[in-house]
């Protein structure tokens, strides 16, 4: 399980890649990288990590269930995915 603090982390960076994301690609689109150095750092998506929406571990990450494979594996053994057999782990 992931800390409050590294959660609520991801949340703070996600607001400011929403509200730079205008500015940022407007001064890219000029090419005026003197400007885009200004913006804040965690403004830039490329720091945001992806992670477990359940646990919030951010690795082992699964982009097509959006959760982390220990809990895609929990969930899958109890049946809670639909299609998925328990072949040989």
């Amino acid at each position: 399980m992931a800390k409050e603090s590294m959660k609520a982390r991801e949340v703070k960076r996600a607001m400011l890649v929403e509200k730079y994301a205008e500015k940022r690609a407007k001064l890219k689109a000029e090419g005026d990288y003197v400007g885009l150095s200004r913006l804040p750092k965690n403004s830039n998506p490329i720091r945001m990590h992806n992670r477990c929406k359940i646990t919030g571990r951010p690795k082992g990450y699964m982009r097509q269930f959006g959760i982390s494979r220990i809990t895609f594996r929990e969930m899958a053994s109890a049946g809670l995915i639909p299609g998925v057999k328990k072949a040989s782990w």
